[in-house]
């Protein structure tokens, strides 16, 4: 399918500091697509150079094949919903929806019926003649949605819009804001710090650091199949080895580590190539035999979470995380466990360069059995 918006190549420097480098992605007609990352990678920046608000120093943004790089914001046919929403506090919500309308010179009996629309879409039809401080961050929320969708943008962006929020609402919002979204059938692009906010809201994620991109995956494929070892990290993977591969036994590679041979499914491996193996602790297993790998350990501490209890295990002079079932397991600090985990839950990725460790603090002593 031909891309709805494309961007090639961009590339943003304020002096001597690079924002952006090379920064491409597409997103089909109807696509979400959410730009994840830390604080500083340059998604903001990214999603300013798409609405306009910022030149890029090199690049192209297309719009159904056409560059809108060197288009002034009001020309690009977008709508953009901002981080605190600023509906205008004097107006109605029907007359805040019907702001951009009027700007468009769209004739009052039209305008109206789109208004009605759109506060219908986002589920708001009845509190029309409110104002913003009598409703609640979620209902306001979805009025600045509302005012968006009823110009009827090429693209819509949207910049942190559940950061406002309280966590419960805001876990509420992400469903709904995606079922709108997909209702409207309008090419989005979101941007979000917050990784289940991307897994649930978007069609794929384009993950940035430092200003380029890191990995362009659907959601599943980032928090199951992640590419490198800071896409695992910032999904949450905890466990990380460094090893040596020292066999291939049809799919699955063996890997020599500091807590024992771990096997990873993977389609081509080098023998004798250094990596680092990742494990996520809701893969791993205190109660059955659930894979492949296999490793004995002492529990040093555990921690609830709910459905979950999270225990950090000691296997020789290494630490592994495990999220087991609270029904299921009730291990303590200093019992004995055997965890397993499947071949094909293990990730093996390239190590980081030369001189830097792969390993977070948390694997403790790590280069120094490496180095022994």
């Amino acid at each position: 399918m031909e891309a709805h918006l494309e961007v090639r190549k961009l590339r943003k420097a304020y002096g001597g500091f690079t924002a952006l480098d090379d920064v491409s992605f597409a997103a089909a007609p109807g696509e979400i697509v959410a730009l994840l990352g830390p604080s500083g990678c340059g998604k903001t920046t990214l999603l300013n150079l798409i609405a306009g608000f910022l030149m890029p120093d090199q690049g192209a943004i297309m719009v159904q094949g056409r560059d809108i790089a060197c288009v002034a914001p009001h020309r690009r046919d977008m709508a953009m919903v901002f981080q605190n929403y600023a509906l205008f506090p004097h107006m109605t919500i029907e007359r805040n929806v019907a702001f951009g309308l009027k700007m468009r010179g769209t004739a009052a009996s039209e305008a109206s019926r789109r208004v009605q629309e759109a506060l219908d879409l986002v589920q708001l039809g009845h509190l029309g003649k409110r104002y913003p401080k009598e409703l609640s961050g979620g209902q306001q929320q979805r009025v600045a949605l509302a005012r968006a969708l009823v110009v009827r943008p090429s693209v819509l962006l949207l910049d942190e819009p559940l950061s406002n929020l309280d966590a419960l609402l805001r876990k509420k919002m992400r469903e709904e804001m995606r079922q709108i979204l997909k209702a409207a059938g309008i090419t989005t692009v979101v941007v979000t710090h917050d990784q289940e906010e991307a897994l649930v809201t978007a069609d794929s994620i384009v993950l940035l650091a430092a200003g380029r991109v890191e990995q362009r995956a659907t959601p599943r494929e980032l928090y199951e199949r992640p590419s490198t070892i800071f896409c695992a990290r910032f999904m949450d993977v905890t466990n990380f080895f460094e090893g040596i591969v020292i066999a291939r036994e049809g799919d699955v590679a063996v890997i020599d580590t500091p807590i024992g041979k771990i096997r990873a499914e993977v389609n081509s491996c080098v023998v004798g190539a250094r990596v680092t193996v990742a494990i996520r602790p809701e893969n791993i297993s205190a109660e059955s035999d659930a894979g492949e790998n296999r490793v004995s350990g002492k529990v040093v501490s555990t921690s609830y979470h709910g459905a979950v209890r999270r225990l950090d295990i000691e296997v020789g002079e290494q630490r592994i995380v495990a999220d087991v079932s609270v029904k299921r397991c009730a291990a303590e600090p200093g019992d004995e466990v055997t965890l397993s985990w499947a071949a094909d839950e293990t990730r093996m990725l390239p190590c980081a360069e030369p001189g830097k460790s792969a390993v977070p603090a948390g694997n403790v002593r790590l280069s120094e059995s490496l180095a022994q």
